[in-house]
């Protein structure tokens, strides 16, 4: 019996202290199959417990883990073969010194990742603005999160940036957000009758909601204009500038029709002759 397991002590690669023979390959083979089902068995244990929302962070978090775990369980094997990991290792500082400086960046938009995807710091459809960007967040990865912007173009975020700056998210307290746009209107003007008119054109608009209903504010006397600044909620603020457009559009018209002036800036110039005498 023996001598039928004679060629696991076959010698495949000697250098110095590493010594590879055939048992340590079939020990390293053994030992991977293992961890794969064991792995796959926790996945899909944990994962039947998860919502469809919460199946998506798991996956993405459980592959950076399966990595992880299959580079111990390779370590680990090594080692009880009887190859010390640490020679192996010690000849390879220079180049895992090269690789560390390399992947530092790599490293840390997987750590990131890791966090926003626990913490759920954005999420599938949130609104968000960074770098002076707005876009809707399309896919959330272990190394970097796509957003979509309203031009259609679609923007790479290395997740580091996340946790680096400032990140506003427009949507992660509620779908709805509250918005508005200022006008303002010739000195002189019926103001009730500006307050009317800019409610009536917010509650026709399909976009924006009537509960809470569209507020409007005096906001302060201007050098050549009353301003006035609408409030009003819609459900989906990753089209708002759509929304405005639209808005301006109505109350350019809707003035127009009511004779409501909107001034622009103006200065009066006021030219002296001096006579010689």
């Amino acid at each position: 019996m023996g001598e039928n397991w004679e060629f696991l002590d076959i010698v495949l690669y000697k250098h110095g202290e590493i010594t590879i023979t055939v048992q340590v390959i079939v020990t390293l083979i053994i030992v991977l199959i293992a961890t794969h089902f064991i792995l796959k068995f926790i996945r899909i244990g944990v994962s039947k417990r998860l919502d469809e929302d919460g199946k998506n962070r798991f996956k993405t978090v459980f592959t950076f883990l399966k990595y992880f775990i299959f580079s111990i369980a390779i370590i680990t094997s090594l080692d009880a073969s009887g190859i010390h990991i640490t020679a192996l290792l010690a000849a390879s500082t220079a180049l895992f010194v090269g690789l560390g400086l390399g992947m530092q960046k790599l490293f840390q938009d997987i750590i990131s990742g890791i966090f926003i995807l626990v913490d759920k710091t954005i999420i599938v459809n949130d609104v968000i603005e960074i770098d002076k960007k707005v876009g809707k967040i399309t896919q959330v990865g272990l190394r970097t999160t796509k957003a979509i912007t309203h031009d259609e173009k679609v923007l790479v975020i290395p997740n580091h940036k996340f946790l680096n700056e400032i990140l506003y998210n427009w949507t992660q307290n509620d779908e709805r957000t509250r918005e508005s746009i200022n006008v303002g209107v010739a000195y002189g003007t019926d103001v009730d009758l500006v307050k009317a008119l800019l409610f009536g054109i917010a509650v026709q608009d399909d976009a924006i909601m009537n509960d809470p209903e569209p507020t409007i504010f005096f906001e302060d006397f201007g050098d050549s204009a009353l301003i006035f600044r609408l409030h009003f909620y819609i459900g989906d603020s990753f089209h708002l500038p759509q929304v405005q457009s639209r808005l301006r559009y109505k109350i350019y018209n809707t003035f127009n029709e009511n004779n409501i002036s909107i001034p622009f800036p103006q200065r009066d110039v006021h030219v002296y002759n001096s006579k010689k005498e």
